[in-house]
């Protein structure tokens, strides 16, 4: 059967993803969509929706039996299931097989064999892939997991046999941590997969995450696509992705590629799937996971290897062989994913909801010397809701080199504009910044050890410094020049954060001349008044975006990671400065405010009990992951203002506290 009508079962951003290629090959599309989803973009894009269920995933997306009637109801003759959901459940795929449905991915028995990661594990080392050292058995209780725990040796890895995207893992380095992650993983893997089944594994220090990506036919074919370097995360999620790995050797990558070759042909494996490694300082790799279902963050491989591999799911899934051997795989320049989600980098990444005011993505071009991609599901206007994952976008840069794929990326998220939600960029541009990430030193650890009191804003370099200074006064200039005509030449004192510049600006052509005094260069600027993104093309060739909102006395500008408010003031009124009030912000300290829209699980306190620095109070969850709030000194509890089950906003007052 020739597929001619595909139904998504899924949605968001891979969603819109697979519909593009399916439209691209002619074949006409199908979305399904919940009550929170109807006006989606994978709904405006697709021929034709059909409406599955209330809001939550378990009440629509989850439901197998609605899929199947969708398919009957739209002649749909083949189903990608995308990534989560039910794109790696075994009874999925069968029930489609008996509904005489294509499934665009594996064979059941290879879904069964590599989604539970106990016995994938026992599967891999019979194939003769090297794998980590652990308890592969199933763990009955906490007591039972503190037990198996020590005797592996701290550090341990506590994980879900039918996780992922992080849900249901904990690290611990002892007992007490054991203990608690072994209840916060079970309790989260049975919420988010109905199977709270636990295992452990030693956790590898100096660890990266990479990956090999496959693909394969019905026809016995396998081929390993390079791989990717995943080791930027933060709460087991991936942050940042990059093909290939700088770290990787052409002799490991060729063991690794073909280790994964073998487990797939072990398992009969067919369409595309990600086999998942630990990699130590030493390049010894040990197998982790195999994903049987297209990755997140796939476009990276398609960026480096030109190939599209839903398209190539898609002709495997119609019985076609793959139409290249394995010495044609290209590995052709750097490609760097950063993953966009609605969550808020000041609150340590806490989720955010709302509606998106502003969406303006950096515009999406290709050429021999640059790619930039935007998979992304949203639309200015659209809602983040609280039902599914956080993820706005995947931005993606392609260049010859790395450093010119990071520089890319760089301007790339300086040129993104979200508004309505918080979101992670600020955080992202400063990685990008890092002199340790744009050398390749990375580790899965890595936000964790650069970022060890949480992100607080990007640490501005010199250059960085010079460019918001120097952007400030030429944009007052200009606002300035609307107001009351042209200036030959103009001089102003410019604050930004703590630093005051005396800055004097002349105008040669359509470039501006800018004296910081200890630096001066010429810049052209793109912007007007009312603009919210400001370009800036240097006499020393290189390139700027800032974003820029007008205030009283200056400009909030956001780059590279910084957010300032930076005051643009002629040098008589800067004198006057030090003269004005600061306003001092209340104490906020005797109440556990909610940091970010959820429901609360628990609540582990009662009114006039002691508790002290680090106890847990409450547990609350957002967006499929428990959050363990924690109290921060040794105090009384006064008032608890929430019982389990309650929804909260953000800063909802949770407890109040009384002095001991």
């Amino acid at each position: 059967m020739t597929i001619q009508k595909l139904l998504i079962a899924n949605r968001g951003e891979i969603a819109c993803r697979v519909i593009k290629t399916a439209r691209k090959m002619g074949i006409a599309t199908v979305a399904v969509y919940s009550d929170a989803d109807r006006e989606a973009l994978h709904v405006r894009m697709a021929d034709e929706a059909v409406h599955i269920g209330p809001s939550p995933a378990k009440d629509s997306y989850l439901q197998i039996d609605r899929i199947i009637a969708a398919c009957k109801a739209t002649g749909a003759q083949a189903v990608h299931p995308g990534y989560g959901f039910l794109s790696e459940n075994p009874k999925f795929a069968e029930a489609l097989e008996a509904a005489g449905i294509i499934f665009v991915g594996p064979p059941v028995k290879a879904i069964e064999a590599m989604g539970d990661k106990i016995t994938s594990k026992k599967i891999a080392a019979e194939a003769g892939v090297s794998t980590v050292p652990g308890h592969m058995g199933l763990i009955g209780d906490a007591d039972e997991a503190v037990k198996i725990a020590s005797s592996i040796g701290y550090p341990v890895m506590i994980k879900a046999s039918a996780g992922g995207g992080g849900k249901g893992m904990r690290i611990a380095h002892n007992d007490a941590e054991a203990r608690e992650g072994f209840e916060r993983s079970k309790s989260e893997a049975a919420s988010s997969f109905g199977d709270d089944r636990i295992f452990i594994e030693k956790f590898v220090t100096e660890p990266r995450h990479i990956e090999i990506q496959l693909i394969a036919d019905a026809h016995g074919n396998v081929l390993y696509l390079n791989e990717r370097e995943c080791s930027i995360q933060r709460r087991n999620q991936k942050v940042i992705e990059e093909a290939p790995s700088p770290f990787l050797d052409d002799a490991t990558r060729k063991a690794m590629g073909e280790q994964s070759v073998a487990l797939a042909k072990a398992v009969g494996y067919t369409s595309a799937g990600t086999v998942e490694f630990i990699v130590d300082k030493d390049r010894n790799f040990y197998f982790l996971e195999m994903n049987t279902r297209l990755q997140v963050e796939h476009p990276v491989t398609e960026l480096i290897t030109g190939l599209d591999l839903v398209e190539l799911m898609i002709r495997a899934a119609n019985g076609e062989k793959l139409p290249l051997t394995q010495d044609q795989v290209q590995r052709k320049g750097w490609a760097i994913e950063s993953r966009l989600y609605a969550e808020d980098p000041y609150r340590n990444f806490l989720p955010s909801t709302g509606r998106l005011t502003r969406y303006r993505p950096p515009e999406e071009s290709t050429s021999k010397k640059l790619v930039v991609r935007n998979d992304t599901g949203v639309f200015e206007g659209g809602e983040i809701s609280t039902f599914y994952d956080p993820m706005i976008a995947k931005l993606c840069t392609w260049a010859p080199t790395r450093i010119e794929a990071v520089d890319a990326m760089a301007v790339a998220l300086d040129s993104f504009q979200v508004e309505g939600v918080g979101n992670n960029l600020p955080f992202l541009s400063a990685v990008m910044e890092q002199e340790r990430f744009r050398e390749g030193r990375l580790t899965t650890g890595y936000i964790a050890e650069e970022f060890p009191e949480g992100f607080h804003g990007a640490e501005l370099s010199e250059q960085h410094l010079f460019d918001i200074t120097a952007a400030a006064a030429i944009l007052m200039a200009r606002r300035e020049q609307r107001r009351s005509g042209a200036i030959a030449e103009s001089h102003w004192h410019v604050q930004a954060g703590e630093t005051v510049n005396s800055v004097t600006l002349h105008q040669q052509g359509l470039e501006t001349v800018v004296d910081v005094g200890w630096r001066s260069e010429a810049a052209h600027l793109h912007w007007q008044p009312g603009d919210t993104l400001a370009r800036l093309d240097w006499s020393d060739g290189r390139r700027s975006a800032l974003k820029v909102t007008p205030t009283t006395s200056g400009f909030r500008i956001r780059y590279r990671g910084a957010d300032l408010r930076v005051l643009v003031l002629r040098p008589h009124i800067s004198a006057l400065l030090k003269h004005m009030p600061v306003k001092v912000p209340p104490d906020m300290s005797k109440f556990l405010l909610c940091p970010m829209p959820g429901q609360v699980v628990r609540v582990d306190v009662a009114e006039g009990d002691i508790v002290e620095d680090g106890q847990t109070l409450a547990v609350v969850e957002a967006m499929k992951m428990e959050n363990v709030l924690r109290a921060e000194k040794r105090a009384r509890v006064g008032k608890v203002h929430v019982v389990p089950g309650a929804v909260l906003a953000v800063d909802q007052v949770m407890i109040e506290f009384e002095a001991v």
